[in-house]
């Protein structure tokens, strides 16, 4: 049998990442993108020929209405006031298409 060590997790480099998910995945803005307006009846799914232009990053209110909470959320989870729910690290991660250890910074 082998020790474990526990490792903890370092939430504001953690929430850096993050932040920079959100600044720079087209796969991350395509799916806020979608999600945002399919509903509406405005997104056919089919980004290459969608009519909105997309920005070159997606703000913390779009991304909020997403993960149905608030912009302050996202940004303490960004700036690592506090931690993110395990649950809403996988959708994040599921969403950009990106694996959870990439995403997440442990204490050195």
């Amino acid at each position: 049998m082998q020790r474990v060590e526990r490792k903890n997790v370092d939430w504001v480099k953690t929430g850096t990442r993050l932040m920079a998910l959100r600044t720079s995945s087209i796969t991350l803005r395509r799916y806020v993108c979608w999600s945002l307006r399919y509903d509406l009846g405005e997104c056919s799914g089919e980004c290459g020929t969608c009519e909105f232009e997309m920005d070159r990053s997606i703000s913390r209110a779009e991304l909020a209405d997403v993960f149905n909470t608030t912009e302050n959320v996202i940004f303490n989870w960004e700036s690592g006031k506090t931690p993110v729910p395990l649950e809403d690290l996988l959708l994040y991660t599921g969403i950009a298409r990106v694996p959870l250890e990439e995403l997440i910074v442990y204490d050195a």
